[in-house]
């Protein structure tokens, strides 16, 4: 089993950053990869960037990228979004969530553990 708690949300302004946090425990050795989601109000939750602990690859969609940076700390169990050049389009709730064993990581229904949430509003 693994748990996952996330923090660092909050409000901002466009333009400006966040961090996101996620602290992972329990049998984080079986992570094989992990994510970060966001779902805005009223739209589906869409993936946000990749990681593959193992490797260290990352993978972000267009709408993100060169803006958010996912990595993990030296110990591989808190996995930190780095957030800038924020638009209001990034308000949402993020979660982080986990793969254990190996396996696809490309949709929602690939991992079995996530996070409460934590709000990321942006103004304009």
């Amino acid at each position: 089993l693994v748990q996952l708690v996330e923090s660092g949300g909050g409000s901002v302004q466009a333009g400006g950053s966040l961090r996101l946090s996620c602290s992972a425990s329990g049998d984080t050795t079986s992570i094989s990869c992990m994510r970060w989601f966001r779902q805005a109000v009223g739209k589906e939750r869409e993936g946000v960037a990749l990681i593959y602990p193992s490797s260290g690859s990352t993978f972000y969609p267009n709408s993100v990228k060169g803006r958010f940076t996912i990595s993990l700390d030296n110990a591989k169990t808190t996995l930190y979004l780095q957030m800038d050049s924020l638009k209001p389009e990034d308000s949402a709730m993020y979660y982080c969530a986990a793969r254990a064993g190996w396996g696809s990581c490309g949709a929602q229904r690939d991992f079995g553990y996530w996070g409460q949430g934590t709000k990321v509003t942006v103004s304009s």
